[in-house]
């Protein structure tokens, strides 16, 4: 018997998976790109919390964008080494906690920010 008020299943497959991607752009870059692609195109349809994960993805992937490009630019003087690999601890970080936070269905907390 269906229940009026029961809320519709939400796939967060997608979600889960543009984070998977981005943690394998460590190794092959592109799938970064696919990811970015796949938030840009789910966002809209998903319910508020599920979106809050998407903006963090899109986020994510253009401030680590941003942090690539000035470790390359440093990497002439060697201090581009130490910050690139800062680039992939925070990576790991935000899409970890972005999956600990899609598995309990929750909204990203404060996914403007520039940190973790």
């Amino acid at each position: 018997m269906n229940d009026i008020n029961a809320q519709p299943a939400v796939n967060s497959s997608t979600a889960k998976l543009v984070y998977i991607l981005y943690l394998v752009g460590i190794i092959f870059g592109v799938t970064g790109i696919v990811g970015v692609v796949m938030a840009y195109i789910n966002k809209s349809d998903a319910p508020e919390w599920l979106q809050s994960h998407y903006r963090f993805q899109i986020r994510t992937f253009w401030i680590g964008l941003v942090y690539i490009l000035v470790s390359v630019v440093l990497m002439m003087v060697v201090i581009g080494w130490l910050t690139y690999l800062l680039w992939i601890v925070w990576l790991i970080i935000r899409s970890v906690k972005g999956m600990k936070q899609l598995e309990k269905q929750e909204a990203v907390q404060d996914e403007k920010t520039w940190l973790f």
